[in-house]
Parts: C-alpha cells; structure tokens; sequence
C-alpha cells in the first residue's frame, strides 16, 4: 500500500541520516537522469562531489556523470551501500526489494517519494531508511549543525 498523504511513519532520524553519510560511500541512484535540470542530476551531482561513489540506474541512460549506466538494481556489479530511489512512490516497492536482494545497507526515498509498507520491509530486513527526504538538503541541513 502506498500512502501519497505525506504522512510517514518511518522516522527518518538525524542518527539515521548522519550514519548513511557517514557509512554509505558507493549510491546507487535509481531514476537518475543525464538532464542537468533534473531533480535527480543536481542531487546525485552533489553526491559524487562530496566523494560519494554514484552508480547510476536507469535504462533509458548512458553514462551520466562519468559513471556507466545500469538498466536495474540488480545488474549492478559492485556493491552498492545506498540505493537512492527517485521514481514515482508507485515504483519505490519494486526498488526497495531489489534493495533488499542485492544486500544494500540503506535506501533513501527522495522527497514525494512515499511508500510505507516498502520502507517498512526494508527496516524489518535490516536496512537504514529514510523517506520523504532530499539528500541534499538534508547533507546542508547537517553541515550547517556543526
């Protein structure tokens, strides 16, 4: 069941935050887009500025940001600490499975993605989540605590 109302019950805690960028240095951005004005370009571009390792998914891709393009999750062949979910809530499900397969640490459902059931299987198989959240956003918010 996805819950497009905005209201979550998954925490996405500052401790959770703060451990995924401190512990997830290889993302896998699914959706990520070749277009600079995409949402998911100027985020995972921020990314791989600040050190992070980008893997970018999406099989309409070549290359982005210097890194091959993967049609799925799962053809990935390095392993993969983050998985970055900008697709529709709708699609989050299939994402956050495939992350829970390939044995990620962590997934992160951009802002306006929502899925609580998906973000609750991923928490009950072990993995950091955070939803509703920019990645962005959130490394500024942080950066400006310290």
């Amino acid at each position: 069941m996805t819950d497009v109302s905005g209201a979550s019950n998954i925490t996405s805690s500052p401790e959770t935050i703060r451990r995924i960028f401190d512990e997830c240095r290889t993302i896998a951005v699914v959706g990520l887009s070749s277009n600079p004005t995409r949402p998911s370009y100027t985020v995972a571009s921020s990314m791989q500025q600040k050190g992070y390792r980008i893997i970018p998914v999406n099989p309409l891709e070549m290359p982005v940001l210097g890194e091959t393009a993967y049609a799925v999750l799962t053809a990935v062949p390095v392993k993969v600490d983050l998985v970055s979910v900008f697709r529709k809530s709708e699609e989050a499900g299939k994402v956050v499975d495939e992350a829970i397969k390939i044995g990620a640490k962590a997934v992160w459902l951009q802002e306006g993605v929502i899925d609580e059931t998906a973000a609750q299987r991923a928490q009950q198989a072990g993995l950091l989540v955070v939803m509703d959240r920019c990645w962005k956003k959130e490394r500024r918010r942080l950066a400006e605590e310290y």
